[in-house]
């Protein structure tokens, strides 16, 4: 489609990041745009990516790490959320706004579009309207509870899915903006934009202790014990160089109790398709299998991976606290 003439009006000034960005560009209107008094308390925009000229902040939302599952599809239903996801990992920042009356979604759109292509940004998805589905479910359940003026409204409603490629970690952005025909009052017909900031980077480890005799104590009661101190990168069956406390306790479990048999079974969450999250969580196991068998001396015959996708979750998979503790390594006993 083609793009207004007026765009350089309200587009974001692009300016040049010194050595700790390694040149990536930044997206703002100035270096970073003024906290506005309509701006819900504590909100502020993200440091790489400004505010559509005049818009208010809504909603906000930051966490230091989180996981987030990227829709790089349209939506296959209100309730089934996109075809394909991929899954992220990292600094995640979420903001609502509202832009200044008369603004046509398409416009909000159109400019933050052009920024991120000439910041550098790959774009990885992007759709319009109907083509879409039902594409608000599945931003706005990663999301808040929900903002009734971003419910989906396929008439007018624009999705991108971007990636900028970085030394120190990439950054993804998901922008979704929609116009708001379906509530009444001062938001009425007015165009309404999410933001998701997510900047991939690894969690800091090492701050959960995993202990053979708690496990012991946990199986003895349970048959079973969940562990969370075993970390893969998103998407990655390679078992992390963190991961070695966890695995050297399991060691000392298998050398104290050397009649002991056990399942170790990969979970994961929900985003992303079944069989391939199957596939991705027994390889998981094996991969730690073959850790305690190569590097901690452990009996192979004492060990049988597994994996079981999403089907036996410990919480719902509709919020992010349910979706962690879903992804797991488990010990079994058989």
């Amino acid at each position: 489609m083609r793009q207004s003439r007026t765009l350089p009006k309200r587009i974001f000034r692009m300016t040049t990041v010194r050595t700790a960005f390694l040149s990536c560009l930044l997206l703002a209107f100035s270096a970073v745009a003024p906290v506005r008094a309509a701006d819900v308390e504590g909100s502020r925009d993200h440091p790489m990516i400004s505010r559509y000229d005049g818009s208010e902040i809504v909603r906000y939302e930051a966490k230091e790490f989180d996981a987030y599952p990227l829709p790089v599809s349209r939506s296959k239903g209100m309730r089934e959320g996109p075809q394909q996801a991929q899954a992220i990992e990292g600094r995640l920042t979420r903001i609502n706004y509202r832009a200044p009356a008369e603004r046509s979604a398409l416009e909000v759109f159109r400019n933050y579009q052009e920024a991120l292509q000439k910041a550098g940004f790959e774009v990885l998805f992007q759709c319009l309207d109907q083509e879409c589905g039902p594409m608000s479910h599945a931003i706005l359940t990663k999301s808040f509870a929900g903002l009734s003026m971003l419910h989906y409204n396929d008439k007018d409603q624009k999705y991108l899915a971007a990636r900028l490629a970085r030394p120190e970690g990439d950054v993804y952005v998901a922008l979704y903006t929609v116009r708001a025909y379906s509530v009444g009052g001062q938001n009425k017909d007015r165009v309404f934009t999410q933001l998701d900031v997510i900047e991939a980077r690894p969690m800091q480890a090492g701050l959960v202790q995993v202990d053979a005799d708690a496990m012991a104590k946990e199986i003895a009661a349970n048959g079973r014990v969940a562990l969370y101190g075993i970390y893969f990168d998103t998407n990655k069956a390679e078992v992390k160089p963190e991961s070695k406390p966890a695995l050297e306790e399991i060691g000392k479990l298998l050398d104290k109790n050397s009649s002991m048999k056990l399942l170790v079974v990969g979970h994961t969450d929900s985003a992303g398709d079944f069989d391939y999250n199957l596939d991705l969580s027994l390889k998981r196991a094996e991969a730690v299998v073959r850790e305690l068998t190569n590097q901690y001396g452990v009996d192979a015959a004492s060990l049988k991976p597994v994996g079981v996708s999403f089907a036996a979750p410990v919480a719902s998979n509709r919020a992010e606290d349910g979706r962690a503790k879903n992804r797991r390594v488990e010990l079994v006993e058989r």
